[in-house]
C-alpha cells in the first residue's frame, strides 16, 4: 500500500507549435498507473497536424504495460496518416521501445474446450435457432411473394416480363447442354451397372424397366433440380447478394419499389418455368444414354428397347416427375434470394452465404423428393 501511495498520477496534454503536434507525457506510465494512463489518452483531443512528436522526456518511472500504451498511441496515429516521432528516450527506455517495435504478438485464437455436454447443448440451442430463423426469412419471402403475385393478377402491367425473360434465359437455355450432359451419362451408368447384375439372372431386358422407371420419377427431377441450385441459385444468390453490398437494395427501398417485386419474383417464376423443361430435356437425354448402353453393352437393340419401354412407363410415370419439378425450383429460388438478402458489407460474407445457399438448397431439394416419395407412394402411384 506505501508503495501505490509514491506512485506520481500519470499526466498529458497536447500543444501545438509551428505545424507540429506535440504530445507530451508526465508522471508515473507503469503497470499501477495503467487505468489513470489510459484514460488520460482517451480523453486527449489531437488535431490534424500530419507531423506528430510524442515527448516522453517528461516521464518519471515506466515499465513494459506503459510502453505499450504509448506504443498504442503511435501505432493508433500513424494508422490516420500522420508521421509520429518519440523523443526523450534515455538509452534504456529506447531498447525498451525497440523491443516492443520488434515484438509481434500471436493471432488470438480461442482455446480448444474438451466435449462437454453443456456445450454440445449450447450448439445444438444455436444450430435450431439459426434454422428457426431461416425457415422465418423464408416465410416472409413466400408471404411478400404472395402479395406481389395477387398484386400482378389484378395489375399484369406490374409483371416484368423482359426480366422474367432474361432469367428464364440465364436457368433454362444455357443450362441445356450440362444437363443433357450429365443425365445422358447418368442414364448410361444406370444401364450398364443394372445390366451388369441383371445379366447374371437372365433378365436384362428389365434393365430398360429399371431405367425408363427410376430416370422418369427420380432420377431425372433430382438431377436437374441439383444442378440448377449449384448453376442458377448460387447465381441469384451472388447478385442479389452484390446489389446488397453495393447498397443497391436499399436504393429500391429509397425510390418506394418493391424488392420482391424487381427482383425476386422474376427469378422465382423464370426458375419455376424453367426447371420442369429442364427436367423433361434431362429424361430424354438419360433414356438415349441409357438406350445407347443397352444396345452397345447388352445386344439390346433400340427397337426392342423402345417397346419394353413404351410397356414399362406410363404418362403416369412421366408426370410424378415433373410435377415436382415447379415445387424444387421454388424451394430453391426461395433460399436463394433469402441467403443473397442476408449478404452483409464484405466478400467474406457473399461466399459464405453462395456456399450455404448451394449447400441448403440441394438438402431441401432431397428432403422434398422423400416428401413427394411418400405422399405419391400413399395415393397409390
Amino acid at each position: 500500500m506505501a508503495f501505490l501511495e509514491k506512485n506520481t498520477p500519470p499526466g498529458g496534454k497536447v500543444v501545438t507549435d509551428e505545424g507540429v503536434q506535440r504530445i507530451e507525457l508526465s508522471g508515473d506510465w507503469a503497470i499501477n498507473t495503467l487505468s489513470a494512463a489510459e484514460a488520460i489518452l482517451t480523453s486527449l483531443q489531437f488535431s490534424k497536424e500530419k507531423l506528430t512528436c510524442i515527448d516522453a522526456g517528461g516521464i518519471d518511472n515506466i515499465d513494459t504495460s506503459g510502453a505499450w500504451l504509448v506504443h498504442r498511441l503511435r501505432g493508433s496515429l500513424e494508422f490516420g496518416g500522420r508521421r509520429v516521432e518519440i523523443s526523450g528516450l534515455d538509452e534504456k527506455r529506447k531498447s525498451l521501445f525497440n523491443e516492443l517495435d520488434q515484438h509481434h504478438p500471436p493471432r488470438w485464437t480461442p482455446e480448444k474446450r474438451k466435449f462437454s455436454i453443456f456445450g454440445f447443448l449450447e450448439n445444438t440451442g444455436r444450430q435450431m435457432e439459426g434454422i428457426w430463423l431461416d425457415a422465418l426469412a423464408m416465410l416472409h419471402i413466400l408471404g411478400s411473394l404472395g402479395m406481389v403475385i395477387a398484386t400482378v393478377v389484378f395489375q399484369p402491367k406490374r409483371l416484368r416480363g423482359i426480366s422474367v425473360a432474361v432469367q428464364f434465359d440465364k436457368s433454362c437455355i444455357g443450362a441445356v447442354p450440362i444437363v443433357a450432359l450429365m443425365s445422358f451419362l447418368i442414364g448410361a451408368i444406370v444401364s450398364q451397372q443394372g445390366g451388369f447384375y441383371l445379366r447374371q439372372f437372365g433378365a436384362d431386358l428389365y434393365v430398360v424397366d429399371l431405367a425408363g422407371i427410376l430416370v422418369l420419377r427420380e432420377i431425372g427431377v433430382i438431377l436437374t433440380a441439383i444442378m440448377v441450385a449449384g448453376r442458377s441459385g448460387s447465381a441469384f444468390t451472388a447478385e442479389i447478394g452484390a446489389m446488397r453490398m453495393r447498397e443497391e437494395i436499399d436504393a429500391l427501398h429509397v425510390i418506394g419499389l418493391s424488392v420482391t417485386e424487381v427482383l425476386v419474383l422474376p427469378r422465382i417464376l423464370a426458375l419455376m418455368l424453367a426447371l420442369p423443361v429442364l427436367t423433361f430435356v434431362s429424361d430424354l437425354a438419360s433414356l438415349f444414354g441409357s438406350g445407347l448402353v443397352s444396345w452397345a453393352y447388352l445386344d439390346i437393340p433400340p427397337a426392342a428397347f423402345l417397346a419394353r419401354l413404351h410397356e414399362a412407363i406410363t404418362m403416369e410415370t412421366l408426370m410424378v416427375g415433373l410435377v415436382k419439378a415447379p415445387f424444387m425450383a421454388l424451394i430453391v429460388g426461395l433460399i436463394a434470394c433469402v441467403e443473397g438478402l442476408k449478404v452483409a458489407g464484405s466478400s467474406d460474407s457473399l461466399g459464405r452465404h453462395t456456399t450455404m445457399s448451394v449447400v441448403k438448397a440441394i438438402f431441401l431439394v432431397i428432403v422434398v423428393d422423400g416428401l413427394f416419395a411418400i405422399f405419391f407412394a400413399s395415393i397409390g402411384i
